[in-house]
């Protein structure tokens, strides 16, 4: 084989990967939040490259066949993420009308090193749309590559690595304009609404 033959799966699972990541959810709006506070930026994007690497495998390794096999397990998953959505979404509704410089909020309410490994943890593997995109979209898209499938998969990742990189890192970029109260109020207010309505979604299965 020549190296366009690896390129190409690779290339393919790259864009796939990238245009499942990058979309509005709670995860996302959870990096973007540490990452525009400086707090365990560096934890929280391994944890969520090192989680969508585990899921990409296990989706090539065919645990997507369990999945389909056993609904209620993503039931359970969803009801619980739904729960837990919920619960931060309120949380960021009351920061909403507690406004505070970047300083003011990297003093204040700053959450330790274990509560965030903890909260990451939940949007992420809390989230049945992660198994769904994850392992029985990527998962299913790189078994049609036959053997390359896991160079599909390492494209998947790597549209992972990217994405989190950039958004939990590149947050700095934005900080003087979260050097303003408004601004603060502004994002906590649309991270609410966005859990709220993922909560609803999860809970009612839309």
């Amino acid at each position: 084989m020549t190296p366009v033959d690896f390129l190409s799966p690779a290339a393919t699972g790259l864009g796939a990967g990238l245009a499942l990541i990058i979309a509005i959810g709670a995860q996302n709006a959870f990096v973007l939040r540490q990452g525009l506070r400086g707090e365990h930026v560096g934890l929280v994007v391994l944890v969520c490259m090192l989680s969508d690497a585990v899921l990409i495998a296990g989706g090539i390794f065919g645990i997507g066949e369990v999945l389909r096999a056993v609904p209620a397990v993503v039931v359970v998953i969803r009801l619980a993420g739904a729960a837990f959505l919920l619960a931060y979404g309120v949380f960021a509704a009351r920061r909403a009308y507690r406004p505070g410089t970047l300083e003011a909020a990297g003093q204040q309410g700053a959450l330790g090193r274990q509560a965030v490994l903890a909260t990451v943890l939940a949007l992420t593997w809390l989230n049945p749309h992660v198994y769904l995109d994850t392992v029985l979209l990527l998962g299913t898209l790189a078994n049609q590559q036959g053997g390359l499938r896991w160079w599909f998969g390492a494209g998947a990742a790597a549209g992972s690595v990217l994405w989190f990189s950039a958004l939990g890192f590149g947050a700095r970029l934005l900080r003087p304009v979260f050097a303003r109260p408004l601004s603060w109020r502004v994002l906590d207010g649309a991270i609410a609404a966005v859990m709220v309505f993922l909560a609803a979604r999860m809970a009612f299965g839309w």
